[in-house]
C-alpha cells in the first residue's frame, strides 16, 4: 500500500499500436502494475507528439493517426519501482521511461485489499508442478468472472501459461450435480484452471489465489516438462547474434 511520504512518479511513452507478446503494450502494463498490487495506475491518450522516429502524429476530425502517444503514470515507493523496473523496461520497448522523485501528502484509500505479488523467476527446466484450480462459472472477482481474473493475473505473473476447462457434469463440496442438458447452458458449471510451471513461482503465486478463490479446491501435483517452446510472435523483431 502507497503511503504518505516520499515516493516516485514513473511515466512510460509509448506510441499507440505499440505491441507486448501480441497485445497493445499499454493494456498489458496495466494488467502487470494491478497484478502487482501497484496503488493505482492511468493511461493517458495524447492528441498530438513527436518521439524518437521524429514523425509528427496528430489527430484531427478529417484523420485519426494510430500512432498517437500514449503515457503510462503510476506513483509507488521506491522499492517497488525497482521491483518492477525491469520488467517494465522489457515492456515499454522502444519507449521512454521517466522516474521522478515526488511527495504523496495523501494517499488514495480503498476498502479493497489488492494482493502483493511477488516478482517473477526463471523459467522452467526439468522438474515442475502441475496446479489444478477448481472453481464455479459463476464465481466472481472484482465484478468481472474468477476464472478470466485468475488467467490475466497468472499471465501478469510471467507464469509459463494456464488453460481453462468448463466441465458438462460434476459436483463439488454443496454435492449439487451440474450438468449441461439439450438446450439448456448451465450458468454454473464447473470450471477447471491448469498451468504448469516452477514449484518456487506456484508457490509464490499461492497468496494471490488465497485471495481471489474464497471458494473451491486447488491442487499440486509433480511433473516433469519434456518440451517447452512457443512460436516467435510474429510483431518481434528477430534477434540477430553477432
Amino acid at each position: 500500500m502507497l503511503n504518505s511520504g516520499k515516493a516516485l512518479k514513473v511515466s512510460i511513452y509509448l506510441s499507440e499500436g505499440s505491441t507486448y507478446h501480441g497485445f497493445a503494450a499499454d493494456a498489458a502494463m496495466l494488467d502487470f502494475l494491478f497484478y502487482r498490487g501497484v496503488s493505482g495506475a492511468t493511461v493517458i491518450r495524447g492528441v498530438a507528439g513527436f518521439g524518437a522516429d521524429r514523425h509528427l502524429h496528430s489527430a484531427s476530425f478529417v484523420e485519426i493517426s494510430d500512432k498517437l502517444p500514449i503515457k503510462v503514470e503510476f506513483i509507488e515507493s521506491e522499492s517497488k519501482v525497482e521491483e518492477l523496473l525491469g520488467k517494465l523496461q522489457e515492456m515499454a520497448g522502444t519507449g521512454l521511461i521517466e522516474v521522478q522523485e515526488t511527495r504523496v501528502i495523501k494517499p488514495a484509500q480503498s476498502s479493497k485489499v489488492r494482493p502483493e505479488l511477488q516478482p517473477s523467476i526463471a523459467k522452467i527446466e526439468g522438474k515442475a508442478k502441475l496446479m489444478r484450480i477448481y472453481i464455479g462459472e459463476d464465481d466472481r472477482w472484482n465484478d468481472k468472472p474468477l476464472y478470466k481474473a485468475l488467467v490475466e493475473a497468472m499471465r501478469a505473473n510471467d507464469l509459463a501459461g494456464a488453460t481453462v476447462y468448463r466441465g458438462f457434469v460434476g459436483f463439488g463440496a454443496h454435492r449439487r450435480v451440474h450438468r449441461d442438458k439439450p438446450f439448456h447452458l448451465s450458468h454454473d458449471a464447473s470450471i477447471m484452471i491448469s498451468v504448469v510451471d516452477t514449484e518456487e513461482k506456484l508457490n509464490q503465486f499461492l497468496p494471490v489465489l488465497e485471495q481471489m478463490v474464497q471458494e473451491g479446491l486447488i491442487v499440486l501435483s509433480d511433473v516433469e516438462v519434456i518440451k517447452y517452446t512457443h512460436r516467435p510472435n510474429a510483431n518481434q523483431e528477430p534477434v540477430h547474434e553477432a
